[in-house]
């Protein structure tokens, strides 16, 4: 025997020692795995603290251990934690084994006796296999300093600026006319009701001037190749019809279109634009764009009114889409969220009702430079509400169309009831299943929307109707909802119902996912790395997931996050280089067939077919080893590094404990 291995199984608190007898089995490992090489075998309450930490240095220091194993918690919470325990006792990292008994047993077991024997088994085998585990290297790749920001929300901007300011150059994306995403459609934000415009119109106007930031908006991602640190992305920047360089922002090519549209984007339906546009004053850039597909020239070859009233001739009909290259060394993706379909609840009647809008339309309503000016009226343009129903968690909190919590509902609600009492003095009803105000000043934004007078009815809402049963139903709409703390059934006759829609991940979410070779949730929306130790990154080193992209949030914590994966981008920056795991796979040339499976199921875009051999080959840069394409080679001519034959067949060896000497009676 060459190996001293050292056994140490953790406490966990009571998390693993509530169920398994911890000292049991580090007392076995100790007795039943000496002939494998164990020389010591301990266990400890926290093995992942200080002390724990301090408890394997120094017996890889005293004792010469050549081997760890660590019975303790998922290797993806704390592998790097042992690994680098092992690294400052002067052991190559790779060499150390986590044996998880704390997901795969001790959280799925009842019985003790059970838990504990199945712990040995688990150690038994992480003993075999550490035998087998070799040295590593980690791949060290220099980083390009410029950054691709995709998305001009809130998030998107505040982690572009961040990044600028540090004096690094920033590529930012749009697909719109102009940054500001949704919040710039917003008239006030909770719970301090700032002025959304007055909070974002200046970071606007930072991102869109600073030196170290290219904006590119009507412009969307096509392609991504390379990896962490080396990445070559090609941006399609969609036709303006627009000469940006001669144009001044003066807008009366606007002024002269003779074609209204309805503006479905920017004023949510409620509002006209023209066929040459921008979507609302304080546009950033400010040079307006041509809808294609309204405009009378492009359908019918005549008008040219904004080219003939243009002063600086900056209509140029001819252009065409552009293609642009840009290398880059990390990603951040803020694409944001789209708003649920209230058309799908169909009993809230919206889409069929006309005086039930929406929360997005709401905030069209109530802005000053909406279309109403400000002034809330229903849908006819002037009837000022006397009665106003709020429905919270809409498309949200419903097995039947989305699980989770949409996290704004509850506030925004709370906020439209402020405005509805500040501007028409109407009775306002919210309609809540549980009202959530966590958060700084959230709550007493509640106690002061309860102060003024707002009703509260808890339960959940079944129908909006204009049947009505009563003469005071008549033309009004009428909410029919379980009032659960009376405990009774209620019909409240209202004006207007303003439906607290939820939030939904981009329609395109798993098509962008696929693009960047990050994966999504089960709901749609991108995964993060780790969601509370590392809520910004994701599998794929160098590319970041800010603001809603990640999941339902407000603005604070939209802007929070992008502060800190330009934080995570910086550190990556300033080290000039990154150290990749070497956890990779390799292709054995001489055994591949060029079949091409493996190409196709990489999720990491990692593997490349080389047409002159015949055979395929892995980007060790790109791989981040997750073992897909060794799984499915027919010809098994893929291995992973730290996933080989020797080192699997010698885990289910000592798992079945196979390996153990007879025990002597």
């Amino acid at each position: 025997m060459t190996e001293k291995i050292g056994v140490y199984v953790c406490h966990c608190g009571s998390n693993i020692a509530g169920v398994v007898d911890v000292e049991d089995v580090a007392k076995w490992a100790a007795e039943k795995l000496g002939h494998q090489g164990v020389v010591v075998a301990r266990d400890y309450k926290f093995m992942c603290s200080s002390l724990g930490q301090e408890l394997i240095e120094k017996d890889i220091k005293e004792l010469g251990l050549t081997r760890v194993v660590v019975a303790a918690c998922s290797p993806h919470l704390h592998e790097k934690t042992f690994r680098i325990a092992a690294q400052n006792a002067g052991l190559n990292p790779y060499l150390v084994e986590l044996a998880s008994i704390r997901e795969q047993v001790s959280w799925v077991h009842t019985d003790k006796a059970v838990a504990t024997a199945k712990s040995k088994a688990v150690v038994s085998g992480a003993v075999s296999r550490v035998i087998e585990n070799a040295p590593l290297d980690e791949i060290k790749v220099p980083i390009n300093p410029n950054t691709l920001v995709v998305g001009g929300g809130i998030a998107g901007i505040q982690s572009a600026l961040e990044i600028a300011n540090a004096g690094f150059h920033v590529y930012l994306v749009e697909r719109e006319p102009s940054i500001g995403g949704h919040m710039a459609q917003f008239d006030k934000t909770f719970p301090t009701l700032d002025c959304s415009a007055c909070i974002l119109t200046p970071r606007m106007v930072e991102a869109g001037t600073h030196p170290n930031i290219t904006l590119l908006t009507w412009s969307e991602v096509v392609n991504v190749a390379g990896y962490v640190g080396n990445f070559n992305v090609t941006i399609k920047k969609k036709a303006r019809f627009i000469n940006e360089e001669l144009c001044t922002g003066c807008g009366i090519c606007q002024e002269k279109c003779p074609k209204k549209v309805i503006d479905d984007v920017y004023e949510a339906g409620l509002g006209y634009r023209k066929a040459v546009y921008t979507p609302f004053a304080q546009a950033v850039p400010n040079f307006p764009v041509m809808d294609k597909e309204n405009c009378i020239y492009f359908e019918k070859g005549t008008c040219k009114a904004c080219e003939k009233f243009c002063p600086t001739n900056a209509i140029d009909f001819n252009q065409q889409d552009e293609l642009i290259n840009i290398d880059v060394g990390n990603i951040v993706l803020a694409t944001g969220y789209d708003l649920f379909d209230a058309r799908r609840v169909s009993n809230y009647g919206y889409g069929r009702l006309p005086n039930v809008f929406t929360s997005l339309e709401f905030e069209r309503l109530s802005n000053a430079a909406g279309p109403t000016t400000g002034n809330i009226v229903l849908r006819d343009g002037k009837t000022v509400p006397k009665s106003v129903g709020i429905i919270h968690c809409v498309g949200s909190r419903d097995r039947n169309f989305n699980n989770y919590c949409s996290v704004i509902c509850c506030m925004q609600g709370l906020k439209f009831a402020h405005l509805v009492h500040e501007r028409t003095g109407a009775t306002v009803y919210n309609f809540y299943i549980d009202m959530r105000t966590a958060y700084k000043a959230y709550d007493e934004f509640y106690q002061r929307v309860l102060e003024e007078g707002t009703l509260f009815v808890r339960g959940k809402v079944a129908e909006v109707t204009d049947a009505a049963r009563y003469s005071n139903e008549r033309g009004k709409l009428i909410i029919q909802t379980e009032d659960t703390l009376a405990g009774k059934q209620r019909r409240i006759p209202v004006d207007m119902v303003i439906l607290s829609s939820g939030l939904e991940p981009r329609h395109d979410a798993r098509e962008v996912g696929k693009l960047f070779g990050i994966s999504c949730s089960m709901d749609g929306w991108f995964t993060e790395k780790h969601p509370k130790l590392d809520p910004v990154s994701t599998m794929t080193e160098g590319i970041y997931i800010v603001g809603c992209a990640q999941g339902p949030k407000d603005i604070p914590s939209s802007v929070a996050q992008g502060a800190a994966a330009s934080a995570r981008v910086l550190d990556k920056i300033l080290q000039k280089e990154v150290a990749l795991e070497p956890i990779k796979a390799t292709v054995n040339k001489e055994m591949c067939s060029g079949c091409r499976i493996c190409n196709g199921l990489c999720p990491f875009n990692a593997i490349a077919f080389l047409a002159d051999d015949n055979v395929s080959e892995i980007n060790p840069a790109l791989c981040q080893g997750c073992g897909t394409c060794v799984a499915a080679c027919p010809a098994g001519a893929i291995s992973g590094t730290g996933f080989s034959n020797e080192q699997i067949i010698a885990q289910i060896d000592g798992l079945l404990m196979r390996n153990l000497e007879p025990v002597e009676a």
